[in-house]
């Protein structure tokens, strides 16, 4: 869901650099993951390693966490029709704490019970075709079983309880940023400390970049055909995530239907808000926080980040088919000012 470009600035404007930057791409979770290592060239069987311990955490996740494998864990808990406790892994139980956390303070416009709701107005996993839109009846009817009071976890027991036979959980709004977590711990178990790993557009960064200093990455310009960076930020030991209606959405009867849900009405959200990033020490959270805020919108998102000192960086569509960008405080001290490419300038206000 989070949709942004990262580029290193060797990408952005070929600089010289200081260490050589070694890349591993592969695929993952319906997406695509690269890592970036700055190192002096390794040998062929560590580098093997390093891809190793990369495949290994992602494909472990996905095994857990993807809604679209009915042998997943979460497949297997959604298809738990009952209202008894149901043992989970504690990777898949930390998820739904954090994902707890986050709709708690959001009021619930994080919500990991949405997935009934996304497939229903065409989108993920189980969609019906686009345009087939929900009547009253059906939304009142999924709506009994959609709502984050609905899970509760038990850590002392391992276990997750539906408080409807029905609920379904699809964590695909927080799964990506906690591969990304789980990534860094990895490698960082191999005493790497200089890298960026990226999955499905959710990254972290560690240590330094190849020339020194901290990594640089962009978050994506939502209007352009092609994928061109809108402001180019600085990454020191933190992750970033993004989430926006610009890439996946359709029109019916002239209107964007956006595959951002909102769980407190149960249709697409129609603000403004062409999309938010979010940089956090955690990508777990940057990546449920992104979800949060690109539902709440470009006016009580911008209030609740600040409220909650998170770091983020809106873009709003105005009136008049352009763009206006709202960075809270948190942002301009973790990020600061940088120099960035041509034609990226916005007006721009601080929350």
């Amino acid at each position: 869901m989070a949709l942004l470009l990262a580029l290193t600035v060797r990408r952005l404007w070929c600089t010289p650099t200081a260490l050589p930057v070694l890349e591993f791409s592969g695929a993952t979770m319906g997406t695509t993951w690269v890592l970036k290592v700055a190192a002096r060239d390794l040998p062929l069987e560590d580098r093997a390693a390093v891809r190793a311990a990369v495949e290994e955490r992602l494909e472990r996740v996905n095994a857990l966490m993807s809604t679209w494998d009915p042998d997943s864990e979460v497949s297997r808990l959604n298809r738990h029709a009952s209202t008894e406790p149901f043992r989970v892994s504690p990777e898949t139980l930390e998820v739904l704490r954090v994902a707890q956390e986050v709709s708690g303070r959001s009021g619930g416009a994080f919500d990991v019970t949405t997935g009934p709701l996304v497939a229903a107005w065409g989108f993920g996993a189980g969609a019906r075709l686009p345009g087939a839109e929900p009547d009253a009846l059906e939304l009142a009817d999924l709506r009994e079983r959609v709502g984050f009071e609905l899970v509760e976890i038990d850590a002392t027991a391992g276990t997750a309880s539906k408080g409807h036979p029905g609920v379904e959980c699809d964590l695909s709004a927080i799964a990506k940023g906690y591969a990304v977590d789980a990534v860094t711990l990895a490698l960082e178990a191999l005493d790497y400390g200089d890298f960026l790993i990226e999955v499905g557009g959710e990254l972290r960064a560690r240590g330094e970049r190849p020339a020194g200093g901290p990594w640089r990455v962009a978050i994506e310009d939502p209007d352009a055909a092609d994928r061109v960076p809108h402001r180019v930020i600085s990454l020191a030991d933190r992750a970033m995530a993004t989430s926006g209606d610009y890439r996946s959405f359709y029109r019916q009867g002239g209107e964007r239907v956006s595959h951002v849900i909102d769980p407190r009405t149960g249709r697409p959200v129609r603000h403004a808000l062409a999309s938010v990033t979010v940089v956090h020490e955690s990508a777990t959270r940057a990546d449920a926080w992104a979800t949060a805020l690109a539902v709440l919108g470009p006016e009580e998102g911008p209030a609740l980040a600040a409220t909650e000192g998170l770091a983020a960086y809106f873009i709003v569509r105005t009136a008049e088919g352009e763009f206006r960008r709202v960075t809270t405080p948190a942002f301009e001290v973790v990020v600061g000012a940088e120099p960035q490419p041509p034609g990226v300038a916005l007006p721009s206000e601080r929350y």
